[in-house]
C-alpha cells in the first residue's frame, strides 16, 4: 500500500506500507482529479458507494474507489439516482460473469433512455413555444416602433 500525492516522493516517511504495490490517493487529490468536492466524496462514502481505507482520520482511495467514482459520476451524468448506481455496482463480482449486474444495468439504462427521450421531446416543445412567442413579441415591437418614428418626423 503506497500513498502517492503530487509533490510527494514515494519514499516519504508518512507513506503507508505497500500491499501488493497498490497506490492510494488522499481525498483532496481524488476530489481535484474528478472535479468533485470533499463533501461529495464523504457523502458517497456515507451512502456506501465508496469505501476508502483509513490511516487515522486520513481517507486513502484505492484504484477500486477511483473506478467506482467514475461509475457514480457517469451514472449521475446520465440521470441515474444514487440508489440505482449503488444497486448496479453492488452486483459486481470480480470472480463471476456478472450477468445479473449487466442485465440490471441494461434494464435501468433502457428505462432511463426512455425518460431522457421524453424529456428531450418536452424541451423541444418548450423551445418551439418560446421561439414562437418571441417572434410574436418582436413583431409587436416592430409594429409599435414604426408609428412612433413617423410621429417624431
Amino acid at each position: 500500500m503506497k500513498l502517492v500525492s503530487p509533490g510527494e516522493a514515494a519514499a516519504n516517511s508518512n507513506d503507508i506500507p505497500a500491499e501488493a504495490g497498490e497506490e492510494f490517493v488522499r481525498i483532496g487529490e481524488m476530489a481535484k482529479k474528478y472535479g468533485v468536492t470533499l463533501r461529495t466524496l464523504r457523502f458517497y462514502e456515507d451512502k456506501g458507494l465508496l469505501n476508502p481505507k483509513r490511516d487515522g482520520s486520513t481517507r486513502l482511495y484505492t484504484r477500486r474507489d477511483k473506478a467506482r467514482l467514475k461509475l457514480i459520476l457517469l451514472g449521475r451524468k446520465v440521470g441515474f439516482s444514487l440508489r440505482d448506481v449503488k444497486q448496479m455496482m453492488d452486483l459486481y463480482d470480480p470472480t463471476g460473469s456478472n450477468t445479473k449486474q449487466l442485465r440490471l444495468a441494461l434494464d435501468k439504462s433502457e428505462k432511463q433512455l426512455a425518460r431522457l427521450q421524453k424529456q428531450r421531446a418536452l424541451i423541444e416543445d418548450a423551445i418551439n413555444e418560446l421561439s414562437n412567442s418571441m417572434t410574436v413579441v418582436r413583431h409587436m415591437l416592430t409594429e409599435r416602433a414604426v408609428p412612433q418614428a413617423s410621429a417624431a418626423g
